[in-house]
C-alpha cells in the first residue's frame, strides 16, 4: 500500500549567472539532505552563462524554473513558494555552502519552538570571518541613524548603538532577532500562508527586512541560530562598495520606513536615509577617483618635473647659458611627452597587477619612439631638441621605476615586485585521486604558484611525491611550507568539516577555495566587498586589461581611419549622419564599435555601450537565446579579428 510522505522543507534558490556557485551549493544540499524529505527549488533569472544547462544535466532531481526575464528577487522567490509543498521554506542564496547537518538541526529546533516564524543562521565568509548581517535588529529610525553615521561601528558592543547588527549578543548562541538574512531564511509554510509572500515592491534588497518584520507582527519570533553555519562567499550579484549598491540598498530602506512606520518617523528615516545616500555615493565616486588617478598623477608630477630637471642640466653643460630653449615650446612639449610615455606604458601593462617593471619601460621606450616618428615629421621651428627626448626618456624610466620600488618596500600590494609565481603556495586537501585533478585543473588556468602540495584526508600509505602531511596535521603543514591558500576537494570532506577547519584557521593570513566533484571551477572568496576569485580553465576573457586595451586602441584607430575618409564612408552608409556621431562617440570612450548593443549588459564582462553586435555579421536576427550565446561567447574568447569581421561585415550599418 502506497503512502504518501510530507516532505520537511522545501528550498528556494534564486540564480542569476552565478553558474560555478550554484553548482557548488547545490552540491553542498543534496549532500545535507540524504536523511531529510526534501524538494529543491531553482528559479533561474534568464541567466545567459550556462547556469540552467549546468542544473538540468547534473541535478535533474531539481525542480526548475525558468524565467526569461530578470524578474528580481522577490518575484523569483515568489513563484517557488506558491508550488512548495514542505512544512518549511527555506530561502537560500546560491553563492553559499551548508554543512552535512545544518537542515536536521534547523528543522529539529523549530520543531521544539513552536512560536518560531523564521530562522536564521550563523554565516562565514570565504575566509572563515563571521559574518555581522547573520543578526540584525530592525531598522528603526534612530537604529537606522546609528548605522549609517557609523555609530554602530564606533561602540559595536553598546546595547544602543549596536542594535543593526545586534553586536553586543554573542555570535556562538541562539538568540531571538529582529531581522533575518535573505541568504539563508527558514519560515514555517503556515506562517507565510498567514501573513503574505514576499513584497515584490522590492526588486533587491529589503525583502527579508520586511518579510521578518511581518513575521513578528503576526506574533511569532525570529530566530538567530549558532549550533550550526553556512559559507556565504557574498558580492557576487553586487559590489558592496559601489554606487549602485548604495543607491538600491538604501532606497530599499526608504521603502521599508514608507511602508511600516508612521508618517512622522517615516519622514524622519526617509531624510536619514537619502542624505546618506547622497553623502556616500559622493564619497564612493571620489574614492574612486581618487584610487584610480592618485598613483598616475604622482607619475606625471615626478616625470615632467625631471624633465624641467633634465633640461636645465643640459642647458648648462652643453649650451652654456640657462633658457637656451623657448619657454613656450617646452612648456607645451615636456606635458605631451609625459602624457605619451604614461599613455604607452598603460598600453603596455605598465599600470596592471602584477606589477612588472619591463612592461613600463616597453612602454616609455615605444612611446618615445612614437615622439621621435612625430617629431621628424614637425617643421624645423619646432624641432628643438632630440637630446631632451632621449635624456626624458632616461629620466621617466627611472622615476617609475624609483617609485616603484619605494611602493614596494611600503607594503602597497599592487605595486609588489615580486612575480605572481612566488605569491602562491597551495595546499590542496583530499585523496590522491582528486588531488591529481585539481592539481591539472591549475596547470589549465592563468594562475601561477611556487608550491602546489598534497595533504590527504588519509591517513596512511601515501606515496605521492607531492605529499606533505594529512589532515590532522593541516597547522603545521602550513607553518612548515609557508602555505597562503588551501583548496579543500568537497568530494572526499564534509562541509562542515572544512567550515570548522576555516573557522580554526581564520587568525592566520589563509585563501581559502573549494573544489566540487566532477567540476571544472575551484571556488573561493576572501571579504563581503570582493567578487568570490575563481578558477577556471583560463578563456580570453574580454574583461582583461590587455583585452581592453587592444580594443580600446582598435576603437581609435578605426574611429581615425574613418575620420580621415569621412566623405567617402558617408555616402556608403544607410544613416550618413549617424554615422557621423558614432565615429566621434567611439573616438572619445562613449562607445566602442562591437559590443553587447546600447543596453549595458551587468550579467557579462563590463565594457561600453556598442555600435554593432556579433549578431550583426549574421544573415537573420538570431532569437533571444541564441543572442544572449552569441554575447556570452564573444565576451568569454575575445580577439581583434573578431570585431574587425563584424565591422567589415556590417560596414554599412555604423550609423545605426
Amino acid at each position: 500500500m502506497a503512502f504518501f510522505v510530507k516532505v520537511e522543507i522545501s528550498i528556494i534558490i534564486v540564480n542569476y549567472n552565478v553558474k560555478y556557485f550554484i553548482e557548488q551549493c547545490l552540491y553542498s544540499v543534496f549532500n545535507a539532505l540524504k536523511n531529510t524529505k526534501a524538494e529543491v527549488f531553482v528559479v533561474d533569472n534568464n541567466s545567459v552563462d550556462g547556469s540552467v544547462a549546468l542544473i538540468k544535466n547534473k541535478f535533474p532531481q531539481v525542480k526548475l524554473i525558468e524565467n526569461h526575464v530578470n524578474s528580481g528577487f522577490s518575484v523569483a522567490n515568489n513563484q517557488a513558494i506558491k508550488l512548495a509543498t514542505g512544512k518549511y521554506v527555506l530561502l537560500l542564496n546560491p553563492d553559499t555552502i551548508v554543512q552535512e547537518d545544518t537542515f536536521e538541526k534547523v528543522i529539529a529546533f523549530m520543531n521544539q519552538h513552536p512560536e518560531a516564524g523564521g530562522l536564521g543562521i550563523k554565516m562565514v565568509d570565504g575566509k572563515g570571518n563571521f559574518l555581522p548581517e547573520s543578526k540584525r535588529g530592525l531598522p528603526t529610525p534612530a537604529v537606522a541613524f546609528y548605522k549609517i553615521f557609523g555609530l554602530a561601528k564606533l561602540f559595536p558592543n553598546s546595547q544602543k548603538f549596536g542594535q543593526y547588527h545586534l553586536t553586543f549578543l554573542d555570535k556562538n548562541k541562539n538568540h531571538t532577532v529582529d531581522i533575518l538574512s535573505g541568504a539563508f531564511m527558514l519560515m514555517r509554510k503556515e506562517v507565510l500562508d498567514k501573513i503574505g509572500l514576499l513584497d515584490e515592491t522590492f526588486f533587491m534588497y529589503g525583502e527579508d527586512v520586511d518579510l521578518s518584520y511581518r513575521i513578528t507582527q503576526a506574533g511569532y519570533k525570529n530566530y538567530y541560530f549558532a549550533d550550526s553555519s553556512i559559507i556565504h562567499y557574498k558580492g557576487e550579484s553586487t559590489k558592496k562598495s559601489s554606487v549602485n549598491y548604495v543607491l538600491v540598498f538604501y532606497k530599499a530602506m526608504a521603502i521599508f520606513a514608507r511602508k511600516h512606520f508612521s508618517n512622522k518617523g517615516a519622514g524622519i528615516m526617509i531624510f536619514l536615509i537619502y542624505l546618506a545616500i547622497y553623502l556616500r555615493a559622493f564619497a564612493a565616486i571620489c574614492s574612486r577617483i581618487v584610487k584610480q588617478t592618485f598613483f598616475p598623477a604622482i607619475d606625471f608630477t615626478l616625470i615632467l618635473l625631471s624633465l624641467y630637471f633634465v633640461k636645465n642640466i643640459y642647458e648648462l653643460n652643453f649650451k652654456l647659458y640657462p633658457n637656451f630653449y623657448s619657454d613656450t615650446i617646452i612648456n607645451f612639449a615636456f606635458p605631451v611627452y609625459t602624457l605619451i610615455w604614461m599613455f604607452f606604458a598603460y598600453l603596455s601593462g605598465g599600470y596592471d597587477t602584477p606589477l612588472r617593471i619591463t612592461k613600463i619601460i616597453r612602454g616609455v621606450l615605444t612611446g618615445s619612439a612614437f615622439i621621435l616618428i612625430v617629431y621628424s615629421l614637425l617643421p624645423e621651428y619646432y624641432r628643438f631638441s632630440r637630446a631632451l627626448i632621449l635624456l626624458g626618456t632616461a629620466s621617466a624610466i627611472v622615476i617609475y621605476c624609483g617609485l616603484r620600488v619605494i611602493y614596494h618596500f611600503a607594503g602597497i600590494k599592487r605595486f609588489k615586485l615580486t612575480e605572481q609565481l612566488t605569491d602562491k603556495r597551495i595546499a590542496i586537501i583530499g585523496d590522491e585521486e582528486e588531488f591529481n585533478r585539481v592539481n591539472t585543473l591549475l596547470k589549465q588556468t592563468s594562475i601561477q604558484w611556487s608550491f602546489i602540495g598534497f595533504v590527504s584526508n588519509e591517513s596512511n600509505g601515501i606515496k605521492n611525491p607531492n605529499y606533505i602531511g594529512n589532515f590532522s596535521q593541516i597547522d603545521e603543514v602550513i607553518e612548515v611550507h609557508q602555505i597562503n591558500e588551501v583548496i579543500f576537494c568537497a568530494k572526499n570532506i564534509s562541509s562542515q568539516n572544512i567550515i570548522n577547519k576555516m573557522l580554526s584557521l581564520v587568525a592566520k593570513d589563509i585563501e581559502f577555495k573549494i573544489a566540487p566533484p566532477e567540476s571544472l571551477s575551484i571556488i573561493g572568496s576572501n571579504s563581503i566587498d570582493t567578487a568570490g576569485e575563481l578558477y577556471v580553465i583560463d578563456l580570453n576573457n574580454i574583461a582583461k586589461p590587455e583585452n581592453k586595451r587592444k580594443k580600446r586602441l582598435i576603437d581609435i584607430s578605426i574611429s581615425l581611419l574613418l575620420l580621415a575618409g569621412l566623405p567617402l564612408f558617408a555616402i556608403l552608409q544607410k544613416k550618413p549622419v549617424g554615422f557621423i556621431i558614432n565615429v566621434f562617440k567611439v573616438l572619445f570612450g562613449l562607445n566602442t564599435w562591437v559590443g553587447y548593443g546600447k543596453v549595458v549588459r551587468k550579467d557579462l564582462p563590463a565594457i561600453k555601450p556598442s555600435i554593432l553586435t556579433p549578431a550583426d555579421s549574421l544573415k537573420e536576427k538570431p532569437l533571444l537565446e541564441k543572442f544572449n550565446l552569441l554575447l556570452l561567447n564573444y565576451s568569454k574568447s575575445y580577439k581583434i579579428e573578431n570585431d574587425l569581421f563584424i565591422i567589415l561585415k556590417s560596414f554599412r550599418s555604423l550609423g545605426n
